[in-house]
């Protein structure tokens, strides 16, 4: 039987500026390593055909699937705060788009799969260790209940790609409810191209807000739409420690969804300023900068939809001022709401800001591990905070502050156990490790052998639930396993 695929493609309709048609380049010999089975039930595809060489040879690039129209597409972006005019999918190819099970429309992308217009000199492959990171980093963000790209499946190509050395080559296919990006309008606004703004608006409008189509003003509630959407995403990731690693205009999702798994990492000990990226060395993208990085970008944006607001000047960026002041106000809800559901408390009250706070300095002197310290609070709901204080150097430090949350919680009628429940719920026991990811990655590149890398995939899909028999994956690292860099895909 043949793998059918059922595009309904509209994207690869828009003019021929937006992005260039190019098809993967065959490897040699496709191998599936990972298929994830119940995101392609969802996509509406048949996992046990996309398993067959068949399947496989499509996850590759080796064969093109009908109704597929393979493109690369166009965008510009501040890299580091320094604007290149024209990036574009230089190693990635978007093979169409499908309509999933919830009928929402999703890409169905091929990154690693070969050269385009856009690799500037680049091979335009990946190497297998990257493919692997953002398989585990991106399922894993998607348990924890964080908008996210997804992964689909990891092929190796039974090619070799030559970075510092040789490395297995292998594709990965990313699931995403689109690609565009900040980036994607500067491409245009770089070139004064009012109307392909525009009908890119339109196609955002369509596609991931059709509530505004209606609006008055649709491009200002549409700038407005973006703004909210970014604030919650951030919020939610400095709430699980999550440090994205390159946030640069052309990893920022239009769509609100967590997108472009390079050197991100989850934070072991609480840290504000933690940086993991290679390339990050002045730390523009450290842990608590996220959210001012994330207001930059989003002015950027701004930027580009001038043209949309008004034609005088003046008024346009008037109007695009006041919407992009509601960023602050809106993550910082965003992030105290989830902070006082890690601690526990289901009213607001005052001093409660300041009570999480003292938490979070007091982590941060004592090199707490961010993780494990929210996940043994809510064990502390009850009578026992041995494992709580064990995760400081000095457990006096957070004698005193338990004092004060004691008293805190005992003014809300709810009892230890839903106390303890609901803290479970949003405090996770297990993340995705950076000694762990790097330990399964060494494991698939050195041996060939994939059971550590399913073993860990299989115990960050339920990242809430105790898991016993796998409680060392919660461990953070020991001083010999702790890794202090992170790394770029490329």
């Amino acid at each position: 039987m043949t793998v059918h695929f059922p595009f309904q493609n509209s994207y690869s309709a828009l003019p021929d500026s937006f992005f260039a048609r190019v098809a993967p380049t065959p490897v040699a010999a496709p191998r599936l390593i990972k298929l994830n089975r119940p995101l392609a039930i969802q996509l509406g595809l048949d996992p046990d055909l996309l398993e067959t060489a068949e399947g496989a040879a499509i996850l590759a690039g080796k064969t093109v699937p009908s109704g597929a129209d393979p493109i690369a597409m166009a965008y510009a972006g501040h890299q580091f705060g320094h604007f290149v005019p024209q990036l574009g999918d230089g190693r990635a190819i978007l093979l169409g788009e499908v309509i999933d099970s919830d009928g929402v429309r999703r890409d169905i992308q091929l990154k690693g799969s070969g050269p385009t217009p856009f690799s500037r000199r680049g091979d335009g492959r990946a190497a297998l260790g990257p493919v692997l990171r953002e398989y585990i980093v991106s399922e894993a963000m998607y348990a924890l209940g964080i908008p996210t790209t997804r992964s689909l499946a990891a092929v190796v190509t039974g090619e070799h790609v030559i970075r510092e050395t040789a490395l297995p080559g292998a594709v990965l296919t990313r699931i995403a409810s689109s690609h565009i990006r900040v980036g994607t309008f500067q491409f245009f606004a770089v070139r004064r191209d009012t109307e392909a703004i525009r009908r890119l608006a339109d196609h955002v409008i369509a596609r991931h807000y059709p509530e505004l189509v209606q609006a008055e003003r649709p491009y200002h509630a549409l700038l407005a739409a973006i703004v909210a959407r970014q604030a919650e995403l951030i919020a939610r990731w400095l709430l699980v420690g999550f440090i994205h690693g390159v946030m640069n205009t052309d990893n920022s999702s239009i769509s609100g969804e967590t997108i472009d798994y390079g050197p991100c990492a989850f934070m072991d000990a609480y840290n504000p300023a933690q940086v993991f990226s290679s390339i990050d060395e002045m730390g523009r993208y450290a842990y608590a900068n996220q959210p001012r990085i994330g207001f930059w970008n989003l002015t950027r944006l701004a930027e580009c939809l001038l043209p949309l607001f008004s034609d005088e000047q003046e008024k346009a960026v008037a109007e695009a001022q006041e919407i992009l002041g509601a960023f602050s106000d809106q993550f910082s809800d965003a992030y105290q709401a989830g902070l006082r559901k890690k601690v526990g408390l289901f009213t607001m009250r005052d001093g409660d800001e300041a009570l999480i706070q003292d938490l979070l300095d007091t982590m941060a002197k004592n090199h707490a591990d961010f993780t494990l310290t929210f996940r043994k609070l809510g064990e502390a709901a009850g009578d026992d905070a041995a494992d709580v204080r064990a995760q400081f150097m000095e457990p006096a430090a957070f004698d005193e502050w338990e004092g004060r949350w004691r008293a805190r919680i005992a003014l809300e009628s709810q009892g230890a156990v839903e106390r303890q429940a609901a803290m479970h719920a949003v405090n996770p026991m297990f993340i995705p490790r950076n000694h762990r990811v790097e330990a399964v990655i060494q494991a698939a590149v050195n041996d060939d052998n994939y059971a550590p890398f399913e073993e860990l995939v299989q115990v960050l899909a339920k990242p809430f639930e105790d898991q016993p028999e796998y409680a060392a994956y919660a461990d953070p690292p020991l001083p010999d396993q702790r890794v202090l860099q992170t790394f770029c895909g490329t």
